[in-house]
């Protein structure tokens, strides 16, 4: 008689006097998830557990912060352009004045930062 793992087309390996299942994970891709991804992982593991505990058990969260940490980089960067034309900051500063092109730079930058961080991932 086939057990019920046979019957939907389970199989055994033999090792010693065991049977063990022939069982493997699906094949996953690899997904770089960067320093947005790995906040808003500490973002859902500290408040919303069940939605991290759900993505983690249906192996869907490492592609799920990889998407955010996409959208977050995207976003970052088109903020930074907006800034960027909105402050008037060009190549010409940065060419008659370095550093004061790099003090705005960093500026728009932090700010870009803190959107993304209120915006995507603490949402």
């Amino acid at each position: 008689m086939k057990s019920l793992y046979e019957q939907f087309g389970g199989t055994y390996c033999k090792q010693a006097d065991y049977l063990i299942p022939n069982l493997t994970l699906p094949k996953s891709e690899e997904n770089d998830i960067g320093i947005y991804g790995q906040q808003h992982l500490e973002f859902l593991q500290e408040h919303y557990r069940l939605t991290y505990i759900n993505l983690l058990t249906n192996g869907e969260l490492n592609e799920y912060l990889s998407e955010i940490d996409k959208q977050a980089r995207e976003c970052f960067y088109r903020i930074i352009k907006q800034l960027k034309t909105t402050q008037g900051i060009t190549e010409q500063l940065k060419a008659d004045s370095h550093m004061e092109w790099v003090r705005k730079m960093n500026c728009i930058r932090q700010q870009a930062e803190e959107i993304v961080i209120e915006e995507l991932l603490h949402n």
